[in-house]
């Protein structure tokens, strides 16, 4: 049988001395008692696709709300995608493959409905503001008491925002993160009829090629090559400008003003007014709320962890008149 132990001492022998290895994780919020077969970082992983916030990201809007058609990325399928290109370059650079995906199928397990739209609506409206990083973290730690270990929590917290990952596995996913949706909300926005593939500026097709998977080679190729034997997950200068710059154009072009995001300010109203109405009918979520602090943080839960369609029908049932019937 491959045992816990036959992993990790495998780890030991073949993982780059940059890696973090299973056996020195920092451990779990609570102790409790280690898989025999599978490592901290592989349990990790098991109970993230188990939860019930991981299967809830199949019904949580990408960038398009509500589009018409099948083959637009889901909150769900950028994970996914994230977690290819993450454990790729892991893979690549002998780094802990299990650690890297466990921080990628977790990333965003707090994110609200209706996709930035909806992280907007609850950033404005709360009063200790929102954040889905933090809320992801929210939700192994205390929603769903996944107990997961220090590594993953950390790189969850950190996958975006201005502190690094502690390990080279929580960077790499944040890289991957940047990767996966630029290539992906680029993808979706051409099929979609937005942009023309020969809108991209020349100079960027130059550097990183002119499809999709020639561009997420480029991107993965790079950060490889250029972090073989470091210490630091690193790009090259080139390629990191392009990136930074091909972000810059889909900002322009379908994040902000584009007709696809053109219900972003009806989910919007549509988040914050369910958070008024829960705040002041707090007894429909629970009735167990007493302190003012913990009637927000539940609501923010409650509507942080909507599906699209569930955020919609519960609006539909607070603001749409319902047909009675007389009693005789």
């Amino acid at each position: 049988m491959l045992s816990r132990e036959i992993i990790e001492e495998r780890e030991s022998r073949f993982l780059s001395p940059y890696a973090c290895l299973s056996k020195n994780s920092k451990g779990r919020l609570y102790e409790e008692k280690e898989c025999d077969i599978r490592t901290i970082f592989q349990h990790d992983r098991d109970r993230i696709i188990h939860s019930k916030a991981f299967r809830r990201l199949k019904h949580k809007t990408q960038v398009f709300i509500v589009p018409e058609g099948d083959h637009y990325r889901t909150r769900l399928t950028h994970t996914l995608e994230v977690s290819q290109i993450a454990r790729t370059i892991a893979r690549a650079l002998a780094l802990n493959e299990d650690l890297t995906e466990a921080i990628a199928l977790g990333h965003d397990l707090g994110h609200t409905p209706f996709g930035h739209a909806g992280e907007l609506a609850l950033d404005q409206v709360t009063r200790t503001g929102f954040s889905h990083n933090r809320q992801s973290l929210r939700v192994v730690d205390i929603i769903e008491r996944l107990n997961l270990s220090f590594e993953v929590r950390d790189g969850i917290l950190k996958h975006t925002g201005p502190e690094k990952p502690l390990t080279l596995e929580g960077r790499i996913v944040r890289l991957a993160d940047r990767i996966a949706y630029i290539n992906h909300d680029l993808d979706d926005a051409i099929r979609a009829g937005i942009i023309k593939n020969e809108d991209i500026p020349a100079d960027l097709v130059k550097v990183l090629g002119d499809s999709s998977s020639a561009r997420i080679d480029k991107m993965i190729r790079d950060i490889i090559e250029s972090s073989t034997g470091q210490s630091e997950i690193r790009r090259s200068r080139e390629v990191e400008e392009a990136t930074e710059k091909l972000r810059d154009f889909l900002f322009e072009k379908v994040y902000i003003g584009s007709i696809a995001k053109k219900e972003e300010r009806k989910a919007v109203r549509l988040v914050q007014e369910l958070y008024r109405y829960y705040m002041e009918n707090p007894g429909e979520i629970s009735a167990n709320i007493d302190q003012e602090e913990e009637k927000e943080q539940k609501i923010i839960d409650y509507i942080a962890g909507m599906t699209d369609i569930y955020a919609i029908r519960k609006w539909q049932e607070i603001n749409i008149p319902k047909p009675w019937k007389e009693k005789n």
